[in-house]
């Protein structure tokens, strides 16, 4: 499998990750798990899920960047993770946090990052 698909698929697996870490504490409060804990303890669930982000984040880095014989410039492979990100973070919304609308001007703030992905890939 080639070195650019390999990152990419790993950092769509990371940026599953982080989103959980980031905002699964929020899904655990309302489906009232978390509800009487004390935020250090929702704070470290949130530091052990990123941990497994970035078991995955930098591999991903290492295999898919220029500096270690990957396909992608370090530019280029940060507005990929963006474009991941934001991707991964809408799909998240729409299943799991079903009550979050996805409107028009979210859509073209989609049409923008992947246009700057398409930028970020021009040569000179």
């Amino acid at each position: 499998m080639p070195r650019g698909l390999i990152s990419i698929l790993l950092l769509v697996v990371s940026n599953v990750f982080m989103t959980f870490a980031w905002y699964g504490n929020l899904k655990l409060e309302q489906l009232n798990i978390t509800k009487d804990w004390p935020l250090i303890l929702i704070i470290l669930l949130s530091w052990g899920v990123a941990l497994l982000e970035y078991l995955v984040m930098i591999p991903a880095n290492r295999i898919g960047s220029q500096v270690t014989g990957g396909p992608f410039s370090l530019m280029q492979l940060k507005i990929i993770q963006e474009a991941i990100s934001l991707t991964v973070f809408t799909v998240i919304v729409a299943t799991v946090f079903k009550g979050e609308p996805i409107r028009w001007n979210h859509f073209v703030a989609f049409v923008c990052i992947i246009l700057a992905v398409f930028f970020a890939f021009l040569k000179k």
